[in-house]
C-alpha cells in the first residue's frame, strides 16, 4: 500500500525554501562577503538569548558540536567521569570519550525514558566531574532534581536539550538549567535548518567567552590561538534562515502539542492492553518525537505500515551495548534502557499533519488493539 502518512514531512521546509534561495543569493552577492560568524549569527544568538532568558547564546556548527565545546569548556579531560543516560543519542557519550573522559552510564526512568536522577546520584564517585541529562522524545528530564544533585555533589551540569527548543519546565526554558545547555538545529528538529547547526546557552560569562574561542580554533583575536579549539562555526546562510524560521516555532510547537494530546487521550485507555503513551500534560514537554511503548512493537509497526503509516524505532540498542561504548558499560545491565529500545515506537507528529492524518493514525492503532 502506498504510504499515506509519512513519519517525516515529505516537503521538509515548504514555502521556506524560497526564502532560503533569497538568503543564499543575498549572502553570495553581499558587499561584506562574510560567510561565517557574521551579523546573521549575531542576530540568531541575540534572539535565542532573548527567547530563553539566557545571558549568552553561542552558535556552533551542530548540536553535537555544542556538546563538544561544552565538555571542553568545562575542562573535562582524561580520567574524568561524566554520568550520562544509557538510552539516548550517542553524542552524550562520544563527546566525553573523545576528550579522554569516561562516560558512566546510568539507567533511565521506565515511563518517561529520561535519565533517572536517583540512579545518576548512585553512579557518582570521587572521579565524577559532571552529569549530562538529555531530554528524550517528548519529555524533559527532571532538571530541578539534577540541579540539586549537582549542587550536593559539587559537580557540573550539562543539559542536552537538543530536542527541546521551546520547551519549558516550571516556567524555565529548556537549555537554561545547567552550567551549559545545548540545542540542535538538525533538519527535522522543531526548529530545523537547511543543514546542521546548534547553539550553547549559559549564564556564565567566563564559560561563554571560552566557548566562543573554542568554536573558532581557540582564538579570541585572529591568528592568536590561546588553546587548541575546533572549526565549529555557524555559517551566515544557516543563521539567517533560522532567524526567519524562528518566528514560526511557537505555532509549530503548539500544533505538535495538540497532536500529542489527541494521541494520548485516545491511547490512555489502551494501557490495560499493553500500549503505554507518554505522560499527558504540557509542562516539561517538547514533542519532538511521540513514542508509545508496547511489547507488541514489531507487530504494531507492521500493522501500521499495512495502513500506510510510517513509524520509527529509536535507539534499539542502548549505548552501553554499542560496540563503540562497550568498554564503558563495564558488563552491567540497564534493564529500563534495554526495554525502551525493545518497546518504543514513534508515530508521526510533524505540524503539517492534517486532522484526518492524525485520526487515521489513531484509528489504525485502536484497530490493532481491538
Amino acid at each position: 500500500m502506498t504510504t499515506s502518512v509519512p513519519f517525516f514531512p515529505p516537503d521538509l521546509f515548504g514555502d521556506d525554501k524560497a526564502v532560503a534561495i533569497d538568503i543564499i543569493r543575498a549572502a553570495g552577492t553581499g558587499s561584506k562577503q562574510r560567510f561565517i560568524l557574521g551579523d546573521a549569527v549575531l542576530r540568531l544568538e541575540q534572539r535565542i538569548a532573548q527567547d530563553t532568558g539566557a545571558q549568552h547564546a553561542i552558535a556552533v556548527g551542530s548540536g553535537t558540536g555544542a556538546l563538544i565545546v561544552a565538555v571542553h569548556a568545562l575542562g573535562i579531560g582524561p580520567g574524568d567521569e561524566v554520568v550520562v543516560p544509557a538510552f539516548s543519542c550517542q553524542p552524550v557519550a562520544s563527546v566525553v570519550a573523545n576528550r579522554g573522559g569516561i562516560p558512566v552510564f546510568a539507567d533511565i526512568d521506565p515511563r518517561t525514558l529520561v535519565l533517572d536522577p536517583e540512579r545518576t546520584e548512585q553512579a557518582v564517585t570521587e572521579r565524577t566531574v559532571a552529569a549530562m541529562p538529555a531530554h528524550v522524545f517528548s519529555m524533559m528530564a527532571d532538571m530541578p532534581a539534577f540541579r540539586e544533585i549537582a549542587a550536593r555533589n559539587d559537580i557540573r551540569l550539562i543539559e542536552d536539550a537538543a530536542v527541546a527548543q521551546g520547551a519549558r519546565l516550571g516556567g524555565r526554558a529548556a537549555g537554561r538549567w545547567g552550567d551549559l545547555g545545548a540545542f540542535s538545529f538538525f533538519q527535522v528538529k522543531a526548529l530545523g535548518a537547511i543543514g546542521e547547526g546548534g547553539i550553547i546557552l549559559t549564564d556564565d560569562e567566563e564559560l561563554a567567552d571560552r566557548c566562543r574561542a573554542l568554536r573558532n580554533h581557540g582564538q579570541r583575536r585572529r591568528f592568536v590561538h590561546e588553546e587548541i579549539g575546533y572549526n565549529n562555526r555557524m555559517d551566515e546562510v544557516l543563521a539567517d534562515f533560522l532567524v526567519h524560521r524562528i518566528s514560526q516555532l511557537q505555532r509549530r510547537l503548539d500544533r505538535r502539542a495538540d497532536i500529542a494530546a489527541f494521541y494520548t487521550e485516545r491511547f490512555e485507555p489502551l494501557s490495560e492492553r499493553g500500549l503505554i503513551p507518554p505522560p499527558s500534560g504540557r509542562d516539561g514537554r517538547c514533542y519532538y518525537v511521540y513514542a508509545v511503548l508496547t511489547d507488541q512493537r514489531d507487530d504494531l509497526r507492521r500493522h501500521l505500515s499495512d495502513h500506510g503509516i510510517e513509524t520509527h524505532v529509536y535507539y534499539p540498542l542502548p549505548l552501553p551495548s554499542q560496540p563503540a561504548f562497550a568498554r564503558f558499560g563495564r558488563g552491567r545491565r540497564f534493564p529500563n534502557a534495554e526495554a525502551a529500545g525493545r518497546r518504543n515506537l514513534a508515530l508521526p507528529i510533524w505540524p503539517e499533519l492534517t486532522d484526518g492524518d492524525v485520526e487515521h493514525v489513531v484509528d489504525a492503532v485502536l484497530e490493532f488493539f481491538r
